[in-house]
């Protein structure tokens, strides 16, 4: 994997590389400049293992200059295709994609596999590709030169002004993260997944390439079928993901998904290193007994990493730093810390179990909401209207049951976190409700012109596009990246995603089980115990850590300096937070100051 940047128009040369040395990892010495006049186009190296196939990027061919951060896992099938029609010279996997380019033009991104990050610049046209599923990040400047990076570092030192973009504050306390195109500082964007640019004649397009919706529904209506090929396209999936030649590990929790991972490393000859993370002195937030009975289940060699209140609130502040602009994933920190530990045993690369929820209904609140969209058919349903807009409630449940007898729409992602209406609770501005189906309304019209009907492939769908691509992955790319580490996620494989979305909806949740597909493919490898444990997520004692720090404060601080927010719905978050309330609400609100301080006071 690279860090990529580069600038199409007038630039300070000095300017140029001072930014791009903002994105080292581990290894700054290792990269390569392609400048000119108008041009400066680069890649950063950050994995050691591939120093030498990696410095030849940016790669040129012709009039063609090339520059990406990308893990493809078909490469040798692509070139052994490509082979009787272009001489490659070099191993490196910057050439294969430049011969595919040559075939296929702009549609060679569609025969990829894997994630990716592709800046590609023919003459005097440059593209822009995102993979599929938002794996890797990809963000843009325009202004008299267009800027581009996959990093939002590199970007900001090219900005006139530092200045917060409304839109993504607002879609950032909607769903955990800003919903692309916007990101927190005005003028930078990001693409979003399965999205390609093109700038060409000072004129930026956007176009997208890749979308799950293009499957069409049930076509798969048997169960047996449908097990046997997914099981088929998960081994596959994983298979091509592990390494014989790369120090790689894995994350082992206690649940179904990171023992499936594993469980198919093994039948495939590789016992991987697992690693699981523990709270001292908080145990409800543990899962190493779990993982330890997984572990001992599967034969596997797993190493528990334990951080403490001191490692978590020393670490939060270069965590923070190292996202760029808010995220509200407390996870973030600890993660990080477990990919330190992984990094100091010398592994560079590391399988992760993300997307397995979204793709086989793994959420319980999934089901939860099938059940309350059912009541859309009540026909009298006025009196209901009126009595919940009267009577609000800061209560999530009730958001939900009002959205039914409004006709509004009820799922907004699985992060949804402040509605509309707690916002404008919160906000010393108006905050219209609905206000925030302005950031779920392309995917939404996306649905509702596709051949797909059922709720639950929107509650995918949505999901992945914005609580994975945007959130986890997010947390995922930059906390494996800031540890020079490569992280790999099978579930997330466009393949087999495409195929999930090809069955009929019903059989993810007909028998009101939470991933009652995968729970049946896994069932010759794995045991009860594993498959049917409940799920716990990626927990940890964050609100406690910041609450005993007194690091909390600086909510209030910070609302003193900006005004933002009135103060005291502020302080009721805060005071509902010390009593386990509103948790997450207030740690993405602590984010949002850290940032506030950081970059606009």
């Amino acid at each position: 994997m690279c860090a990529i940047f580069g600038i199409l128009g007038e630039h300070d040369k000095s300017r140029a590389k001072k930014a791009l040395l903002l994105l080292p990892h581990k290894t700054p010495d290792f990269y390569k400049v392609v400048q000119r006049e108008n041009l400066f186009f680069t890649c950063q190296n950050i994995d050691t293992a591939q120093i030498h196939s990696n410095l030849k990027q940016p790669l040129y061919h012709g009039e063609i200059l090339i520059s990406l951060s990308a893990e493809i896992y078909n490469l040798k099938e692509l070139k052994q295709e490509l082979g009787s029609e272009f001489v490659f010279k070099t191993d490196s996997d910057s050439e294969v994609i430049v011969a595919a380019y040559l075939k296929w033009g702009v549609d060679f991104v569609s025969y990829l596999r894997g994630e990716f990050a592709i800046a590609l610049l023919h003459s005097s046209t440059l593209y822009l590709f995102r993979d599929r599923l938002g794996k890797k990040p990809l963000f843009y400047m325009e202004g008299k030169s267009f800027l581009f990076a996959s990093e939002i570092k590199a970007l900001v030192p090219f900005l006139h002004k530092r200045e917060m973009d409304e839109d993504a504050l607002l879609s950032y306390l909607s769903f955990l993260a800003p919903t692309p195109p916007f990101t927190f500082f005005r003028g930078i964007k990001k693409l979003a997944a399965g999205e390609y640019l093109k700038f060409e004649n000072q004129s930026v397009k956007v176009k997208r390439y890749f979308d799950l919706l293009n499957n069409k529904p049930s076509v798969i209506t048997n169960k047996d079928e449908a097990v046997s090929t997914l099981e088929k396209l998960l081994e596959e999936s994983i298979n091509i993901r592990l390494s014989f030649d790369t120090p790689m590990a894995s994350l082992l929790s206690g649940g179904i998904d990171s023992a499936t991972i594993n469980a198919y490393a093994l039948k495939s000859g590789i016992n991987l290193q697992t690693y699981t993370l523990g709270y001292k002195d908080y145990a409800k937030y543990d899962e190493r007994q779990n993982a330890r009975e997984s572990a001992e289940f599967l034969g596997l060699s797993n190493k528990e990493v334990e951080i403490t209140q001191n490692d978590f609130i020393n670490a939060s502040e270069r965590v923070l730093d190292m996202l760029d602009e808010p995220l509200n994933d407390p996870a973030a920190v600890p993660l990080y810390l477990l990919f330190e530990e992984i990094k100091k045993d010398g592994y560079e690369v590391v399988l992760s179990g993300e997307g397995s929820d979204e793709l086989f209904l793994g959420y319980r609140q999934y089901f939860e909401y099938l059940d309350i969209q059912n009541l859309s058919n009540i026909k009298s349903k006025n009196w209901l209207k009126k009595y919940f807009r009267a009577n609000f409630s800061m209560n999530r449940e009730w958001e939900h049951y009002k959205r039914i007898f409004d006709e509004s729409l009820l799922f907004r992602t699985s992060g949804e976190n402040f509605t509309d209406l707690q916002k404008n609770a919160l906000f010393k501005q108006n905050i219209k409700d609905n206000q925030s189906l302005k950031y779920l309304k392309d995917y939404r019209e996306r649905f509702e012109s596709s051949l797909h009907t059922d709720e639950a492939t929107w509650y995918s769908y949505i999901d992945l596009n914005l609580f994975q691509a945007e959130h986890f992955l997010a947390k995922l790319d930059r906390a494996s990246m800031a540890n020079s580490i490569e992280s790999r996620t099978p579930f997330l494989d466009h393949k087999l995603a495409s195929y999930i979305f090809s069955i009929d909806p019903k059989l993810r949740y007909e028998d009101g089980v939470t991933k009652a597909l995968l729970k049946k493919i896994v069932q010759p490898h794995l045991n009860d115990k594993i498959i049917n444990r409940k799920k716990k997520g990626f927990s940890n004692p964050y609100m406690e850590y910041l609450i005993n720090s007194k690091k909390i404060e600086l909510i209030q601080e910070i609302n003193k300096e900006t005004g933002l927010f009135k103060k005291d719905k502020l302080d009721e978050y805060i005071q509902k937070a010390s009593t386990g309330g509103f948790k997450q609400h207030v740690w993405g609100l602590y984010v949002l100051s850290v940032w506030i301080k950081k970059w606009l006071l």
